[in-house]
């Protein structure tokens, strides 16, 4: 399993949110390229971004400084916040991001998915954020009538290589993540499965190890030192 230290973006800077509240945030660091070092340093090879004004308002706001975290180091960067085009898709992967996230698109724009998996492959990963087991887009503002399940059977049909989950309920509140959410998607379904949201303890890492999921992320616990990085890495082996 992969370990995926986290970087969440807001005007150039790392910050983690309060279950998806853009008013409850947090800023962990005004140098996104100078974390992303400090996670290789400590043995991370894969870094997780999010852009999160792309995520709530579209575009790439943040764009540079996915560009800056790349440049600094030889982490492989997935990306998602924003991209709701293939001119956008495109971007990133010039810029030598290695996964590109879709997530409001992958819901509301079943076509430009299909276009961007038959064109890009594995490089494309699909992020599905659920609310009480519905799927929430636009930065978490409006929850969709489509199920975390429904979702992940359309995505297999598709041929999306990689789902990256999130509980919002979890997510930043420190209280563990949704074990059985990954463990049910982890047997149901042949794609990789990341966690996302919650893991805050070594004993989170090993748990969604011991479900099947083939990454996870980890934000704001390792910001809040409550996991070390390299400890998490050894764990995930």
């Amino acid at each position: 399993m992969i370990i995926l230290p986290a970087i969440d973006l807001v005007g150039g800077k790392c910050v983690r949110l309060f279950k998806g509240d853009y008013a409850n945030m947090t800023v962990y660091s005004d140098d996104p390229a100078a974390m992303a070092a400090s996670f290789e340093a400590r043995g991370a090879q894969w870094l997780h971004c999010v852009d999160l004004e792309g995520a709530r308002d579209g575009g790439t706001p943040n764009f540079d400084y996915v560009k800056a975290a790349i440049d600094a180091t030889s982490l492989r960067v997935e990306i998602g916040g924003g991209v709701r085009d293939m001119r956008v898709v495109e971007r990133y992967l010039s810029a030598g991001v290695a996964r590109v996230i879709l997530g409001t698109a992958a819901v509301s724009d079943k076509e430009f998915l299909r276009d961007a998996v038959r064109e890009f492959g594995e490089k494309i990963a699909v992020g599905a954020d659920l609310r009480d087991g519905f799927v929430a887009i636009k930065g978490w503002r409006e929850t969709t009538a489509a199920t975390g399940d429904s979702l992940a059977s359309e995505l297999m049909d598709i041929g999306v290589k990689t789902l990256i989950c999130t509980d919002i309920s979890r997510d930043g509140a420190m209280r563990g993540t949704n074990r059985a959410l990954y463990r049910a998607l982890s047997a149901k379904y042949s794609m990789d499965i990341i966690a996302s949201g919650g893991v805050s303890t070594l004993e989170d890492v090993r748990a969604v190890k011991d479900a099947g999921a083939a990454g996870a992320i980890i934000g704001k616990a390792i910001y809040t030192g409550d996991i070390d990085l390299r400890e998490a890495i050894e764990v995930s082996k």
